[in-house]
C-alpha cells in the first residue's frame, strides 16, 4: 500500500525529468526548462513538508499516567 510520501518521492524525479523533457520538446532551451521543472519539484517537496506535513506521533504514556 503506497502512502502519500511514497507518491511524493516518485513525483520528485518524475517532475524533474518529465517536465524538463516536455519543455525542451516544446521548444524551450534547457537552460530555461530545468529551472522551471525544478520549481515544480520544490513545490511538491514544500507541499509534503508544510501543507501536508507528517504528524508527530505521541509516545505511549503507559499505566503510570492514568
Amino acid at each position: 500500500m503506497t502512502s502519500y510520501y511514497d507518491v511524493v518521492l516518485g513525483l520528485i524525479p518524475l517532475s524533474l525529468a518529465g517536465l524538463t523533457a516536455a519543455l525542451v520538446a516544446g521548444g524551450l532551451p534547457s537552460a530555461v526548462a530545468v529551472p522551471l521543472a525544478s520549481t515544480v519539484a520544490v513545490g511538491v517537496i514544500g507541499h509534503a513538508m508544510f501543507v501536508n506535513g507528517p504528524d508527530a506521533e505521541t509516545p505511549e504514556t503507559g499505566p503510570a499516567a492514568e
